[in-house]
C-alpha cells in the first residue's frame, strides 16, 4: 500500500503541489514569520521567480496569512532561489 502525497496549493498561481515541492511560509502564534518549520496560519508557495514575484506584486502572501508582510520575507525567499540549499528558519516580525 503505497501513501498518498500530501497535496498544497501555491498562493500564487494555485497550482496543486505534493508539500515537499513548496515552500511553507508561517504566521507564528506568538507573532512573527517564518519559513518551513513552526505552528500556525501557513501558506504556500512554488519556488519559482514567477510565484513569488506574484505574490509580492499581488499581496497573496498577506491575504493568506491575514498579516503584514515585511520585505525581509521576500528577501529571504528571493536568497533561496538563488542558493536552493539554504535553510532559514524565524525571519521577521508580524506588525
Amino acid at each position: 500500500m503505497s501513501a498518498r502525497p500530501v497535496l498544497r496549493r501555491c498562493v500564487a498561481c494555485r497550482c496543486l503541489r505534493d508539500r515537499d515541492q513548496l515552500w511553507r511560509v508561517i504566521r507564528l502564534a506568538v507573532g512573527g514569520v517564518a519559513l518551513d518549520r513552526g505552528f500556525g496560519r501557513s501558506a504556500y508557495l512554488c519556488p519559482d521567480a514567477a510565484c513569488l514575484e506574484d505574490a509580492r506584486k499581488r499581496r497573496r502572501l498577506q491575504r493568506a496569512l491575514r498579516c503584514n508582510m515585511d520585505d525581509v520575507v521576500y528577501q529571504a525567499l528571493e536568497s533561496r532561489l538563488q542558493h536552493p540549499r539554504q535553510s532559514c528558519g524565524r525571519v521577521a516580525e508580524a506588525r
